[in-house]
């Protein structure tokens, strides 16, 4: 593993922020923190950047325990929610701010020999602002830009001194959802290109799904769950992540419906949309004897499908029909059918099939 935690701890006070975290990343890999807000994933990337200290335990960067390495020395790029450039400088100065650092640095300790000269610092910035699409934006300020290009610039400055690590802190927040969906592509392109490992922190899902190569979910300072997206999505491993990973609606009472398996002593249920199939009572159902009725509480049309929220045995929970359906309207009585939930015991998750489902038969 390339970055590594090992038994991780840190409190704020009487808050803990991590709670024995453990997990590794391999080289050149895109990896995701994903959590809700106060899960402890700012902090653990704090960590590894050197901006906050660990209680206990050991970050390791290469093969080397960094706990007591300052920040400026483990060759890590960080890209910052807010962008964090510099106002009064235009796009060429903050993209060239941190190799010229580096340069009069190794000029104080005698290692002037290892940093770029004038010369290379102006060829370098030239390829990262041209790699990052803003070639004829030199000459302009921040304030001269719209939030995606700005998020480039800071981009560029990151890993203009070639950092060995990319630390990028939610760097989508501030930024509008269309745009917001281009750079997650452009993003995931760039990193492919460099071949750097990078780590950034998310509470959106779909963020996470689309761009990395592996989650680590966290909660309450600890790490939930990792592995790919698909893996997580189709498996997760405890209750938080089952209902936290995919637009989860939890069940009241899962054993209303009586076509799924009793798991004794179970703590809770949660259904997904793509299990959950509502058809109008004039419309044929393939498992109308397997389905309940169910009362339609809103529809909302998303663009490529309509979400249709359902009322039934107490639960609230989304489906989505097809835009040449026949439309469904609010207050209607629908028919319900659930092809799988995902059930809880003991911090465990064991997903059912149902059982009208016949071995090889789909379900649409």
């Amino acid at each position: 593993m390339y970055v590594e935690l090992k038994n991780i701890n840190k409190s704020f006070g009487t808050f803990k922020a991590s709670d024995n975290v453990n997990f590794g990343v391999e080289k050149g890999k895109l990896v995701a923190l994903l959590g809700p807000s106060g899960s402890g994933k700012t902090t653990i990337l704090r960590m590894i950047a050197g901006l906050e200290h660990p209680d206990s335990g050991d970050v390791v960067i290469d093969g080397v325990r960094v706990n007591d390495i300052p920040a400026s020395k483990r060759g890590i790029g960080f890209v910052f929610q807010n962008y964090a450039l510099f106002r009064y400088m235009t796009v060429w100065q903050n993209v060239a701010f941190g190799l010229e650092i580096q340069a009069k640095e190794a000029g104080k300790t005698g290692a002037a020999d290892k940093a770029l000269g004038k010369a290379a610092i102006k060829e370098r910035v030239a390829e990262m602002i041209e790699l990052v699409g803003l070639k004829g934006m030199e000459k302009r300020y921040p304030s001269q830009l719209s939030g995606g290009q700005r998020q480039r610039v800071a981009f560029a400055r990151a890993i203009a001194p070639n950092p060995h690590l990319l630390l990028l802190d939610e760097p989508f927040a501030a930024i509008d959802a269309k745009v917001r969906k281009e750079l997650r592509t452009w993003l995931r392109d760039m990193i492919a290109t460099l071949g750097i490992t990078s780590i950034f922190v998310t509470h959106d899902q779909d963020e996470a799904i689309e761009v990395s190569d592996e989650v680590i979910v966290t909660n309450h300072g600890r790490v939930e769950q990792t592995g790919t997206p698909l893996a997580i999505y189709r498996q997760p491993q405890t209750a938080f992540t089952a209902s936290f990973f995919g637009q989860a609606a939890y069940l009241k009472d899962y054993r209303a419906f009586s076509t799924f398996d009793d798991v004794p002593e179970a703590d809770s249920a949660f259904t997904r949309p793509e299990f959950v199939k509502v058809t109008k009572k004039t419309e044929t159902e393939k498992f109308a004897t397997s389905a309940q009725e169910g009362i339609v509480r809103d529809v909302c049309f998303r663009g490529t499908h309509i979400e249709v929220r359902v009322d039934i045995n107490g639960s609230t929970i989304a489906a989505t029909r097809r835009l040449d359906e026949e439309p469904v309207e609010a207050g209607e009585k629908v028919n319900v059918f659930l092809s799988r939930i995902f059930v809880t015991r003991q911090g465990a998750v064991q997903q059912l099939t149902n059982r009208a489902l016949d071995e090889g038969s789909v379900f649409i």
